[in-house]
């Protein structure tokens, strides 16, 4: 990433489909104008999109997170006292709540999604719509965190799981 432009060959983050590799940068005509766009493989499914580059920044594309930032990463899934737990809420304003919140690119509020979500799960059923939001959550975290320390998926998870099991000892403990 050069300026913060990103090139052909780039890891980059594109909110609610996660960690992408910019394929190529490709120039089209649209309404008559000449507009670049980068030409995105999603790696989790190898989905190809493309983003115009001027939008990039506001739709949250962002490079990958460094290994000092999975630390607060995981931070945050231990924070259990940060923890919305609300189930007087309905499900779909919560689900609602959720999208917007994976959708905003941070994978901080991504981290916290999966924490509420995981921890409510612990404590009731989840609908349908909570269930995929929670895989949607846990597989954007989990890829762009084996991404950032280059470790296997499964060891990752593990990891977070342990955090999980840590913050839930630290909550046990105040009550």
């Amino acid at each position: 990433m050069k300026g913060g432009m990103f090139e052909a060959g780039d890891i980059a983050v594109y909110p609610a489909y996660g960690v992408a590799v910019v394929e190529h940068i490709e120039r089209r005509e649209v309404n008559g104008c000449s507009q670049s766009f980068y030409v995105l493989r999603i790696l989790n499914n190898d989905v190809t999109i493309m983003v115009p580059t001027d939008n990039a920044p506001k739709v949250g594309m962002r490079q990958l997170i460094n290994k000092r930032k999975v630390n607060k990463v995981y931070d945050v899934l231990k924070d259990f006292k940060s923890a919305n737990l609300d189930t007087s809420e309905t499900w779909n304003r919560r689900y609602r709540n959720y999208r917007q919140r994976i959708r905003s690119g941070s994978i901080m509020d991504v981290a916290s999604v999966l924490r509420d979500l995981y921890l409510l799960s612990k404590n009731k059923e989840l609908s349908t719509g909570e269930k995929r939001i929670l895989d949607s959550a846990r597989n954007l975290v989990v890829k762009e965190i084996s991404f950032a320390c280059q470790k296997e998926e499964a060891k990752v998870w593990s990891e977070i799981e342990n955090a999980f099991k840590n913050g839930n000892k630290k909550r046990k403990k105040k009550s």
